[in-house]
């Protein structure tokens, strides 16, 4: 069996993963011209780390993660305003949970099928008509399985699916992400995840080694139009908040080495066509408000090569994959619409004030677990109950 995957991210390279192990031939393809560098720290957590630690790779997955012992908020002053053990999370999980940058989170699945999968970068699936597959490098492949792991802006899903402007659900924000050096700005965040609390947009801080600090940023706009310069933008948006901001901007590198997007959402009303499939963002992007877009690729990924192994036929497979996993991701995407965003990225003082209060209460006896609980919810289903 041969599939033909488009997108070397996280998604991509875990299916890569899990179908090589089942003995498929596998192509993965992709747009950029080699590893991503750009990205931001998650929280990775939820089905995602159940898939990881069935395909045996979670001793790695905690040794390509970053050490995080305090979550705390900071005022334009640099005064943290509130701080929380990081240590309470990871209980309210059991531990599943590590912090790590989503470059590094690709890496382990890049190194997981080196040597295995056929892996091309500055390649593109260019046509697709039944099992026929036109790669931009000129080569033709008859592939059983085609898949769209290719972002939220899929070609792909472009092609078979629809234009993006049909799925695309602008969620009113903009994000950037990136990594300076800097020894006496890496000292103030180590061992820290450091947000600023802020109205209608935030900086997120966190150490690295070697004294390099990644930074995150987002912020609200009515506009959807990105910049064509996102260093300028990040600069004249983010301006004003405290002197660790001013380093962070001061020292933000050229645009070509920011990653910059929309925050939003796919929705899209099919993941499946013929022998075509979409999975991770191509297919149904919660957002980075939802805090588990990784974690739902991997996920669903996993899941997708568990039911084309179960199943008689690669059709049947891809259905039986949209049948049980489309619930879990758009409870996901809805709840990051109904109850994530102006918690998120507060617009009133209020709610801002009411955030503040709720992770204060965390160090409260017998209202950690009460307080912590909806921020990493365990109430999905396992991988084993959905058929992984």
């Amino acid at each position: 069996m041969r599939a033909v995957i488009s997108g070397a991210g996280i998604t991509g390279l875990a299916l890569a993963n899990r179908l090589n192990h089942y003995g498929w031939e596998v192509h993965v393809v992709d747009r950029a011209p080699g590893p991503r560098a750009q990205g931001y720290m998650i929280d990775f957590f939820g089905p995602g780390f159940e898939a990881v630690a069935a395909m045996g790779l979670e001793p790695r997955l905690r040794e390509l993660a970053s050490d995080v012992d305090e979550f705390c908020y900071i005022d334009d002053r640099g005064r943290t305003t509130v701080s929380v053990d990081y240590g309470l999370f990871a209980k309210a999980v059991d531990g599943a949970i590590v912090s790590i940058m989503r470059p590094e989170l690709e890496r382990l699945f890049r190194e997981s099928v080196a040597g295995a999968v056929d892996l091309r970068y500055r390649t593109t699936i260019d046509r697709i008509s039944g099992s026929d597959v036109e790669l931009s490098d000129g080569t033709a492949l008859d592939a059983d399985l085609i898949v769209g792991a290719d972002g939220v802006h899929s070609g792909v899903r472009s092609l078979v699916f629809g234009p993006e402007r049909d799925c695309f659900r602008y969620l009113g924000m903009q994000t950037g992400a990136f990594v300076f050096t800097d020894p006496e700005a890496f000292e103030r965040v180590r061992g820290r995840f450091v947000l600023t609390e802020t109205l209608n947009r935030q900086l997120g801080f966190y150490g690295l080694d070697g004294g390099r600090v990644a930074v995150f940023t987002v912020f609200r706009t009515d506009d959807p139009t990105l910049p064509e310069d996102p260093r300028e933008a990040l600069r004249r948006t983010f301006s004003g908040m405290g002197d660790l901001a001013e380093q962070a901007l001061a020292q933000c590198p050229p645009s070509d080495e920011i990653y910059y997007d929309h925050v939003a959402q796919i929705d899209t009303p099919r993941w499946t066509d013929g022998r075509v499939g979409l999975v991770g963002d191509a297919a149904y992007a919660v957002s980075l408000l939802a805090g588990q877009g990784a974690s739902l690729g991997v996920a669903g990924a996993y899941l997708l090569a568990e039911r084309l192994q179960a199943a008689p036929s690669v059709l049947e497979g891809l259905a039986d994959y949209e049948r049980r996993w489309r619930p879990v991701a758009t409870g996901v995407q809805q709840a990051a619409r109904d109850r994530v965003t102006e918690w998120f990225v507060p617009t009133r003082m209020a709610t801002l004030l009411l955030r503040r209060w709720g992770f204060r209460a965390m160090k409260l006896p017998g209202l950690d677990r009460i307080m912590v609980g909806p921020l990493f919810p365990k109430n999905h289903r396992s991988m084993a109950e959905l058929g992984a």
